[in-house]
Parts: structure tokens; sequence; C-alpha cells
């Protein structure tokens, strides 16, 4: 059940220190009618870095909730949005590189948390090992650099060194010989804190306007925002032989506080599947 902007007037945190509010605010404000705004004094990185200086403990879910308490913190707004992002191998597509983003409404009114999802293979996330500079170049100019950051990466006796917010191709062959020179060693590694990655950011746009869309939608029920998709029932049945096949044949919408549900049948508008999905005709 669509509401158009149940939240309308109220103030928004957007727990970030990494300019995500740049795509975050201007969504929210016009999609839910909120006033935005960015806390102050709030270090995410505490909770882990993509560089590595400090260990991610939590699940993507959960830092992005801790991010939201610990905003609340220092903010007196009742509705705090945080987000957070993890990188690697797609997990369908083993050799293609994922962006996985989760972001979250957390209504403290209700103790209420609203989560959306996106994952996507539009990333540049990626790294090599540099033994001279044309390779660094080379891997630079192929990931979109200077608009896209990079980080250099050396292993020492006194641990890891890090380079970062290198923004001119000149820096970025000195920073490259400084850790040759004074390491013997350097990697390279795409920098995906956002205000340092427009494919990022890309990625951050579409998962606001799904966290609207999301918010935007009342349980039927008890009128909490964030009624969605939280599950699905195979069964769409064969064009050729009727028979059931793994194609999804319902959509299960749900409260995440109440729990009422309701089945959402031929969720894609198709009422039979193609029979090449059928175990019975193609076995």
């Amino acid at each position: 059940m669509l509401n158009s902007k149940f939240y309308e007037g109220k103030r928004l945190c957007i727990a970030t220190k990494h300019a995500k509010e740049r795509v975050i605010a201007p969504i929210l404000q016009t999609a839910l009618g909120v006033k935005c705004e960015v806390v102050e004094g709030l270090d995410t990185d505490l909770l882990g870095t993509f560089s590595g200086e400090i260990e991610r403990t939590l699940s993507p879910l959960e830092a992005a909730k801790e991010k939201c308490r610990r905003a609340g913190e220092l903010s007196s707004c009742d509705l705090i949005v945080a987000n957070e992002g993890s990188f690697g191998p797609h997990p369908s597509f083993f050799f293609a590189p994922a962006g996985d983003e989760i972001m979250v409404l957390w209504d403290r009114s209700m103790d209420h948390f609203v989560v959306v999802r996106h994952l996507t293979t539009e990333t540049n996330f990626g790294g090599i090992d540099c033994t001279n500079f044309r390779q660094l170049k080379d891997f630079a100019l192929s990931i979109g650099f200077p608009e896209h950051g990079l980080m250099l990466k050396s292993t020492s006796n006194d641990g890891l060194k890090i380079t970062k917010d290198l923004n001119h191709l000149a820096d970025l062959e000195t920073a490259f010989e400084e850790h040759l020179k004074h390491y013997g060693n350097c990697s390279v590694e795409t920098d995906m804190r956002a205000m340092r990655n427009p494919t990022r950011m890309k990625s951050l746009e579409i998962l606001t306007q799904k966290l609207a869309i999301t918010v935007n939608s009342l349980c039927p029920k008890c009128q909490t925002p964030g009624f969605s998709v939280t599950g699905s029932k195979a069964g769409l049945p064969c064009s050729l032989c009727s028979q059931p096949t793994e194609n999804v044949l319902i959509h299960l919408v749900s409260c995440t506080k109440c729990h009422f549900t309701e089945e959402l049948w031929y969720p894609n508008e198709v009422k039979t599947a193609d029979p090449m999905h059928c175990n019975h005709c193609n076995p």
C-alpha cells in the first residue's frame, strides 16, 4: 500500500563521513518530503575501513544499523539513514566483481528499521601488485582515474603502509616510487569510499530510490512503513505441460513490524514459464 510522503516535514539525519549525502539527500527530500542533514562528528571508519587499517567485524547489515545508532547519539533526529557497502566476487558469477550495498532507515520513535539492498556488477572494484609505473598507470586509466580514486598499499616490518587521496598522475607516480623505495613492494586498489568513487555513487542513487519506494509503502494492517517483498514461492506452470517449474509464481510481501504477509501472484506479469525452464519437458 503506497502512501506518499508518510514522513513529510520530519528531519532526517544521514550517517556518513564520505559525502554520501550528495546523492541520498536530494532523493529523500523529494520522495519523502523530509529535511535532510548530516550528523557532525560521526566517524564511521571506526566500524572498519576498505583499506584495512581497521578490521570490519560486523555484517554489512549490522554495520549499517550500528551507524544509525551511533548517529543517534549525536543527533536529535527521529529518522536516521545509513549505508554499508561490500565488494568482492559476485555470489553467482564468481569471476565478476560485484558491489553489494545495504541501506537502512531507522525510525527511532518506533525502533523500526527499513532495509533495502542493491547487488550490482556495475563496479570498478579491483587491484593488482605493481612492479613498475607503466603497470600502475594502465590499471589507473582502466578504472577511471583520476575521477575514481586509488590507494597504494605496501607491507613492511611496521605493518601496512597506505597512501590515499591521489588526484593527479604525477602525484601517483611520486607516491608509487616512494613505496618501492621504502618498502620494496606496492599494490594498488580502487578507492571504494563513496566520495572517491563516482561509479559507487551511481549505485547509491539506485539504492536510495529503492529505499524511498519501500519507505512509502505502508503495511495494510498496522500502517508501518516498509511493506515489501521478503520472499517468493516457485511453481509458475509450464506453458506446454502445465507442470510447476522453479520460476517464481508468488512474491511474499511482508511487514517486518507486525509480520502481516500478503501473496502477490504472477509478480513478473507472466502467467506461464517457457518449457526450457521445465524439468518435465526439458529434464
